[in-house]
């Protein structure tokens, strides 16, 4: 059988934002349990106690080793890697030769000669493919996502974060914990099971990420169950994961920048048709037909200080260094005006049209959700992935927004719904467009 390919099948649609407007597929998936209590207590507890993720099954973890690993990652991603020792880990960054980011994930270097990507299969994908094209010696070893992947999981990762956290690693350790600087990692045990840490805090409440073999995955759990109880520690839901990071400032995915230009034809050939990249959509109020316009930069997402300009060459650099000193949009939070927000909601009661209907607790209805940014009739920026939590007590998204407009305290509008009644996914009602009032702010909590 031939491959199928995603060059194949921008050819087919004709336009990869027609392709990607049109996905029968929606926000990202998370194959955990949706709720172990409720969402409301479950956010609350990163705040007040502590939560447990698992993030065993959303993610793919890629393994690369080999002599020529280090230089690998130098050639392909914007990072340093001058102070890059045996158990540090960072958030790697990879762009296209225009300067655009293809995707970000967390990579571990784990041992010499051998580090893991984590994330959503973007940055792996594209790290693998220069690997196996360009000459290197370098070993790839693929541990897919679980809606990919027909196998067994070969780890467990669990995530446990909030103010008691410390508390409830000393009690599993049996004792008091090894000191981990912030992306670093450390060996401990979760009662008599051995497991790797990450001090990394997805909510930017403390506590650690861990791992170990797939099979100690329960045992491990019930442990952390049972010294934690009292410490208030929750489980944390596929409900409760979609709105984790956001308090924190990360945006979880970036538009992979791949689907144009000659340069990047061999990687579209050598993806696969059915894969992330042919599959992610597009949803929201902004439209264009040039894929490029949803497209990010580094500064866009707050990765400019991540670049390292100096003692390597890599993918991209040319186009940055002709970027650094133009205009950038910054990221931001927007705080959402609570009587637009419930505007939206009484429409549900309408005998006429309604909104776009806002799930709660989180709204995005698409991988890559992109709503347009109003202030005085121009568009300012981008709003992405909305959601409320129960620490806010409100709406807000984050967002991407012109420099000379991103000042806190700014009112703007969200213009909120597609047009023309909405796109072709499934999960898209029909409905009209309307706008939310939104404050810009330099914190979800400001």
């Amino acid at each position: 059988m031939s491959h199928f390919s995603l060059e194949a099948k921008i050819r087919q649609t004709g336009n990869p934002v027609e392709m990607l407007r049109h996905a029968q597929v929606g926000p990202y998936v998370f194959p955990v349990q949706a709720e172990y209590t409720n969402w409301r207590d479950e956010q609350e507890s990163w705040m007040k106690g502590a939560v447990l993720f698992n993030q065993s099954f959303h993610m793919t973890d890629t393994f690369f080793e080999g002599p020529d690993v280090y230089r690998l990652l130098s050639d392909v991603s914007i990072n340093g890697y001058a102070n890059f020792p045996v158990y540090k880990a960072k958030q790697i960054v990879c762009c296209n030769h225009d300067g655009y980011v293809i995707g970000d994930s967390v990579l571990f270097h784990e041992a010499p000669n051998r580090v893991s990507i984590v994330g959503r299969p973007a940055t792996p994908n594209w790290v693998e493919f220069n690997a196996l094209t360009g000459g290197y010696d370098v070993r790839v070893l693929r541990d897919e996502r679980s809606v990919s992947n027909p196998n067994k999981r070969t780890r467990f990762r669990l995530q446990v974060q909030g103010p008691t956290a410390g508390q409830i690693f000393e009690r599993a350790n049996g004792g008091p914990m090894p000191s981990i600087p912030f992306f670093s990692m450390a060996d401990f045990k979760i009662g008599k099971y051995p497991v790797t840490g990450l001090n990394h805090r997805m909510s930017g409440a403390p506590g650690l990420e861990f791992w170990g073999p797939i099979e100690d995955l329960d045992g491990v759990v019930a442990t952390l169950k049972s010294v934690g109880e009292d410490l208030g520690l929750r489980l944390g839901g596929a409900r409760t994961y979609s709105t984790v990071a956001h308090e924190s400032g990360w945006i979880p995915s970036p538009t992979p920048a791949i689907y144009v230009g000659d340069r990047m034809k061999a990687y579209r050939e050598w993806l696969s048709g059915n894969g992330f990249e042919a599959n992610a959509s597009l949803g929201g109020s902004f439209y264009s037909e040039r894929i490029e316009d949803y497209y990010q930069t580094p500064w866009d997402l707050g990765y400019g200080k991540l670049i390292k300009f100096e003692g390597h060459e890599f993918i991209g650099k040319q186009a940055l260094l002709a970027m650094q000193h133009q205009p950038h949009r910054t990221k931001k939070w927007l705080k959402w005006d609570a009587d637009d927000v419930m505007k939206v909601f009484r429409s549900m009661f309408n005998a006429g049209d309604r909104y776009k209907h806002l799930e709660m607790p989180a709204a995005q209805y698409a991988t890559l959700p992109f709503d347009r940014v109003m202030l005085g009739g121009r568009m300012v920026g981008l709003s992405l992935y909305p959601v409320y939590t129960a620490n806010v007590r409100g709406w807000f998204s984050l967002a991407m927004i012109d420099e000379a407009d991103a000042k806190d305290g700014t009112e703007v509008e969200i213009v909120w719904g597609e047009e023309n009644g909405g796109s072709r996914k499934p999960v898209v009602e029909r409905h009209v467009q309307t706008t939310i009032r939104a404050r810009i702010a330099s914190s979800a909590m400001g």
